[in-house]
């Protein structure tokens, strides 16, 4: 198997894929000698045989082939199956570092060609606009007020290991270094060093063994820091500015403007997370301030190596000299280096300022004690002296290596490095007031009042001046630990700046009173100061609602149109520079009411509140809830973003990075500052370009929403009936996908339901498209379509047939938001694979049951099939991206016979438990590795 994976596979492919298949031949060669070497000749064949029986059952559909794979894998004893798995589920993990090894190649290849600059650069988005007429002007304007934030957070289907992503960084490493010039003797050396990489990834356990806490999670995140976003963030705001003085002029700039930063939920989401408290999120701000600390040390030792600049030779300004008599290094040896001797200095206020903020390791000790700086402006200060006096004393050429860098990561970075946003249920916080209010005897069941009267009590106690928590009254478990978090809040603040923390978020936002509420939780805790609605008033964290499920996103436009009208509440808007963020939910809403439905509901509720915030003339910055998986809201970015309606972006937007795709988008730098670099080119394009003359007018846009709302309708009852209203459909998907066995993985720190019960209702979103997209049928991210569709075009009201297919057709061509929607999905039934998911259902005990729900799921998917050709023209998948249908196609020699083995230990394990109440530790374990490999396989299942 090993030997020639894909060796045979795509052979009219042209030539600049050969080297991806070489990789992918030399990784799997080694990792079959190593399986060899460790685990014997026999298992080796089996291996080979299972892919090749795989290889048959999907390409003829073959009967026999299925019944062969059924009792080759049931003859497996239980160390085989673990081997067997553990090969199929590593292979997965090196498929993907030579696709993204290949990727980069491509990349430099195009720019080493001397090629135009390619679509989803800021090159090419700032191509685009100076063509359209875009002054100047609006563009340093757009840097100058920009925000552009992917927000890590930790969710239950991140299945890697931090052991895992550092050895397989390793991997890629070397793989890269094989494109360079080297010698035999170094081709063989790096040969020796894969081989032995590759034989340390085999001998280290894949999985967790115990539960993933939320502090394994902060160092997961952090991990991707230190490979990506520390030095490739700073990198790519050096290449912004020199595309901009490459389209624009070199006199544009936008100073030190951070418009792309970083945020993350890890520590601070606390919405089903019981583990998440005020202690982790102190936690998370220790570890975020020691990170970024560690690598400013680093540097600036580094620094100090390099600018060995005497006054021997060349003077310096005197605030240069300045700092260099305030350092505590007294040496002789460089009295004429003042660079060295400022630089001494400023390593030993970092060292004093990582110890003031909770670091305890400062790898090199400094020479002599200093005081910690006050804050990351203090640093970037004395770094902007170096940079001045270099310039003006003919230094220049010394700036750009790594003091510019450096100088930007500090702007970035700050000390905090991340912004942390903390986030609650609304319910929660109700629980909350209805007990302050209680024992306060202010108001005697404040759960009970109608809306209106809690907004009139809401908003009267927030004009008074007392609080009503009392430190002399006993309160619940819960309530003190709510305070107790909005207090640290405050207290993280005052230590790390104002940007470790300044949002929180309310999940489950259904009312005005929901966003009241999180004030008064404010002022209560001293983050909201002064008269409320008066001038001296202050809010410290910026209260964003969390629009979710489809009734949510339908009266979000209501809801802030009304909360906005409130003079208290403009009055704190305008201190928040007449800005405000909303943030929506796209898993939810999905679960709730099905692909199609989230979507257009989610593109409704957009616009709707677009005209909300345009007449309370208020700035919205849309907060983007997205997951990994298209049924979640994923899907390629860059696309996402231009397909957003207009008015939407406007320079302004946040969106979360979940589950695998972090893996997939940052655990190799160079493709992380590819998709850091298509958020601002997006956000670029998407604010100021002109509308496309080959767009759709706002006639044909009213015709088209008008189409869409109908289509939408018929699917969101499609959808609700297979899922909701179909007798027996929650034993059905507890029976024919693993989500049973995801639930037991220690995959996250996180529930993977909210209510202990196995109503659909009650599961997470994350779990739920989990679980379809291991059992190949992704079904969140199509089901509706095609009788929504299909319905759609027959109904005899209306134009006729051939009318309506012109309609759906000109839509695709002229309607981003469709098109984006229709590609999205393209991409997921090009995963999906009824003949394997026929397997999972098998695991399904009532024949009735399984034979009538399968028969509908296996139904839509053709009238999904056909509807799409109708529409696009294309009855092939992916026909519009050549170049991922290839990489999907060649992941499934190793991803299919890795769902045929979990289906059979689903099996067993099953069988196991039902039978005998005992679960069997190695067929446990051989299920959540082949998890892990189906997981890693599709790379955006999170």
């Amino acid at each position: 198997m090993i030997n020639d994976a894909n060796a045979t596979e795509g052979q009219a492919t042209a030539d600049k894929d050969a080297p991806l298949k070489e990789d992918i031949r030399l990784l799997g060669r080694l990792l079959g000698n190593v399986l060899r070497d460790r685990e014997g000749d026999d298992v080796f064949a089996v291996v080979e045989t299972i892919r090749q029986t795989a290889v048959r059952f999907r390409r003829e559909a073959d009967a026999s082939a299925a019944e062969e794979l059924d009792g080759m894998l049931k003859k497996l004893t239980g160390e085989q199956t673990i081997s067997v798995v553990r090969a199929f589920s590593y292979f997965s993990h090196l498929a993907n570092i030579a696709e993204d090894q290949h990727h980069n190649r491509r990349r430099r290849a195009h720019y080493l060609a001397g090629s135009k600059p390619q679509p989803g650069s800021v090159s090419f988005a700032l191509c685009k606009l100076k063509q359209a007429g875009v002054s100047k002007k609006m563009v340093d304007t757009f840097f100058k007020d920009a925000l552009i934030a992917p927000v890590l957070t930790a969710h239950p289907t991140e299945v890697q290991r931090k052991s895992i992503l550092d050895a397989e960084h390793d991997i890629a490493r070397l793989l890269a270094e094989r494109d360079l010039i080297l010698t035999p003797k170094e081709r063989a050396t790096n040969l020796h060093l894969l081989h032995a990489r590759i034989a340390a990834l085999w001998q280290t356990r894949m999985l967790r063994y115990s539960k993933l806490t939320v502090a394994d999670e902060i160092e997961n995140a952090l991990s991707y820091y230190r490979i990506t976003f520390l030095r490739e963030l700073p990198g790519l705001y050096d290449d912004i500015e020199d595309d901009i003085a490459t389209h624009y002029g070199a006199e544009l700039g936008h100073g030190t403007t951070s418009y792309l930063q970083m945020g993350s939920w890890i520590g601070g989401d606390r919405d089903g997370n019981p583990n998440v408290n005020a202690a982790t999120m102190q936690h998370a701000l220790v570890r975020h301030a020691t990170t970024i600390l560690d690598f400013y040390l680093d540097e600036v030792h580094a620094l100090g190596a390099e600018l060995s600049v005497s006054t021997l030779m060349v003077d310096v300004s005197p605030d240069l000299q300045a700092l260099a008599e305030h350092s505590p290094d007294t040496s002789p040896h460089r009295s004429d280096e003042p660079y060295r001797r400022a630089l001494i200095g400023i390593y030993a206020r970092l060292a004093a300022t990582a110890r003031h903020l909770g670091g305890t390791n400062i790898l090199r000790k400094e020479v002599g004690p200093a005081a910690p700086y006050s804050d990351a402006s203090e640093f970037c200060a004395d770094l902007q002296v170096l940079v001045a006096s270099l310039q003006s004393h003919h230094g220049s050429a010394l700036i750009k290596p790594r003091l510019s860098t450096l100088k930007r990561a500090a702007d970035i970075f700050g000390f905090h490095l991340a912004s942390l946003d903390m986030r609650q249920t609304s319910d929660v916080h109700e629980r909350v007031l209805i007990e302050l209010f209680a024992k306060s005897a202010v108001e005697a069941n404040y759960g009970a009042l109608s809306e209106e009267l809690k907004q009139r009590l809401l908003l009267a106690e927030l004009a008074q001046p007392r609080l009503l928590y009392s430190p002399y009254i006993a309160y619940s478990d819960e309530t003190n630990s709510e305070l107790a978090i909005l207090r640290a809040a405050k207290d993280i603040r005052l230590r790390y700046g104002a940007r470790a923390i300044r949002n929180y978020i309310i999940s489950h936002t259904e009312t005005v009173s929901d966003l009241l509420e999180v004030l008064l939780l404010q002022k209560e805790t001293g983050l909201l100061r002064g008269t409320f609605g008066c001038a001296d008033s202050k809010l410290d964290l910026m209260v964003i609602p969390l629009f979710e499920t489809i009734p949510d996103l339908q009266r979000a436009a209501q809801i802030m149109e009304t909360v906005m009208a409130l003079a208290p509440v403009q009055q704190l808007i305008s201190q928040q520079g007449r800005l405000q963020e909303v943030m929506l939910g796209y898993s939810d809403s999905n679960k709730d009411g099905g692909f199609l439905t989230s979507n257009w509901e989610l593109y409704k509720a957009e616009t709707h509140l677009v005209t909300v915030f345009a007449r309370a003339g208020v700035k919205l910055r849309l907060f983007h809830g997205r997951g990994g998986t298209v049924g979640r809201g994923g899907g390629p970015s860059y696309e996402a973003i231009l397909a957003q309606p207009p008015g939407t972006v406007n320079g302004q937007i946040r969106l979360t990075e979940q589950g695998e795709i972090i893996a997939s988008k940052f655990s190799n730098a160079e493709i992380g500052r590819r998709n850091l670099e298509l958020l601002v080119a997006a956000t670029l394009e998407a604010s100021l370009m002109p509308t496309a003359a080959e767009g759709a007018g706002a006639q044909e846009l009213t015709q088209f929403e008008a189409v869409m709302a109908d289509i939408s309708e018929r699917a969101y009852r499609a959808y609700r009936l297979l899922v909701y209203e179909t007798p027996g459909f929650t034993d059905y998907f507890f029976a024919a996908t693993p989500i049973a066995e995801i639930a037991e993985l220690n995959l996250g720190s996180r529930p993977a339901s909210r209510k202990s019960t196995k109503r659909i209702e009650d599961l997470r979103a994350i779990p739920w498209g989990f679980s379809w997209g291991q059992c190949r049928l992704l079904l969140p991210g199509w089901y509706g379509f095609g009788s929504a569709i299909g319905a759609w075009i027959e109904d005899a009201a209306g134009p006729s047939r051939e009318q309506k297919v012109a309609t759906l057709r000109a839509m695709y061509r002229q309607w981003p938001f469709f098109a984006t929607l229709l590609s999205n999905m393209d991409m997921v039934l090009s995963k999906t694979d009824l003949a394997i998911a026929s397997r999972y259902a098998d695991l399904v005990p009532d024949q009735e049951l399984r034979e009538r729900i399968f028969k509908r799921i296996r139904d839509e998917h053709a009238a999904t099939l056909q509807c799409l050709a109708t529409v696009t023209g294309q009855s092939e998948r992916l026909a519009a991206n050549p170049l991922l249908a290839r990489s999907i196609m060649n992941r499934f020699a190793y991803l299919d016979p890795l769902n045929h083995l979990q289906v059979e230990l689903i099996k067993r394990h099953r069988t196991l438990s039902q039978e005998a109440g005992k679960i069997d530790e190695r067929v446990h374990r051989g299920i959540h590795l082949s998890i892990n490999g189906v997981a890693a396989g599709l790379r955006n299942t999170g």
